[in-house]
């Protein structure tokens, strides 16, 4: 005999995980499209978390853009190959190493500042100035 007792429709169109990963794919998809340079979404977050704090452990620079240590990791590799980043002992901790951009790596965040503001326009387009505000503050809040 099964139980009278009816459990609440689970819909996943309506489930805030998968509309945030369907929102976030499209994003990808418009920074892979507008952003070129052929940097990743997580390259272009170090390059410009450096641009805006200046030199950082690779520890705070993977802190401060939500990456894990290997993450992190293979992403200040690949932008040092690329001539993007260096490293330099920490003045104040010998033992560890600053992240910094190179002067190549400045040239490419001047080149790529105005493409990351138009993604950013671009995937929010379809919403009011209002609507925007509201929708950051809200994903904000839920950080």
């Amino acid at each position: 005999m099964t139980s009278a007792v009816s459990t609440p429709a689970y819909v996943l169109d309506e489930q805030i995980g998968f509309i945030l990963r369907q929102v976030s794919q499209r994003h990808t998809t418009i920074f892979m499209t507008m952003m070129g340079e052929d940097l990743t979404p997580t390259q272009w977050a170090a390059l410009a978390k450096l641009h805006q704090a200046g030199p950082l452990s690779q520890n705070l620079l993977g802190r401060q853009t939500a990456m894990d240590a290997a993450t992190i990791k293979g992403v200040v590799d690949r932008l040092t190959k690329r001539g993007l980043t260096g490293t330099s002992p920490d003045p104040d901790d010998g033992r560890r190493l600053l992240v910094a951009l190179t002067p190549e790596g400045e040239a490419t965040v001047a080149r790529c500042l105005p493409r990351a503001a138009a993604i950013s326009e671009e995937t929010l387009k379809e919403l009011s100035a209002a609507e925007r505000a509201t929708l950051l503050a809200l994903l904000q809040k839920m950080l």
